[in-house]
């Protein structure tokens, strides 16, 4: 077997857990352009999805229920406050916090978003043709060459 400088071992390249992670992070990648060409980035609209789902909450509670960092919340809710997407104000039960809500214009951009996030998956999902051109899903190992995605319609 020849080996190419980028060739991953064959334990790594067969590995369940590394496929799946290395799958996650393509299919990341697809969302992160599809968004980014509307946009918007994948905290923003985890943050816009949680808060139309569960209504009005504290940046540390919505921090919480996305899975965003504290400081990371922090700036995707400035940015989407500059652009009238959400709505912050004082806690009325606790002054030194802050409730944000979504706004309208936050709330109808919602669907379409969820449209661009989906876009990406059905695509990732998809099955697709391997490098030797035979037909395998995304996890097996025929999808993949070295240590990178090879991404081809069926």
């Amino acid at each position: 077997m020849e080996l190419t400088e980028g060739t991953a071992p064959e334990r790594l390249r067969t590995l369940p857990s590394r496929l799946i992670n290395m799958a996650a992070l393509s299919a990341n990648r697809l969302v992160d352009r599809v968004l980014a060409d509307e946009g918007v980035r994948r905290y923003h609209y985890a943050l816009l999805a949680a808060l139309e789902e569960f209504g009005p909450a504290s940046q540390a509670a919505l921090g919480r229920r996305t899975g965003i960092d504290r400081s990371d919340v922090v700036a995707a809710i400035n940015e989407l406050a500059e652009r009238a997407l959400v709505e912050r104000s004082p806690d009325p039960a606790d002054r030194r916090r802050n409730i944000v809500s979504i706004t309208a214009e936050g709330a109808g951009g919602s669907p379409h978003w969820t449209g661009c996030w989906r876009r990406p998956r059905t695509s990732c999902w998809a099955r697709s043709r391997t490098p030797s051109g035979g037909s395998s899903s995304i996890c097996s190992p025929g999808w993949w060459s070295g240590s990178r995605p090879v991404i081809r319609p069926a």
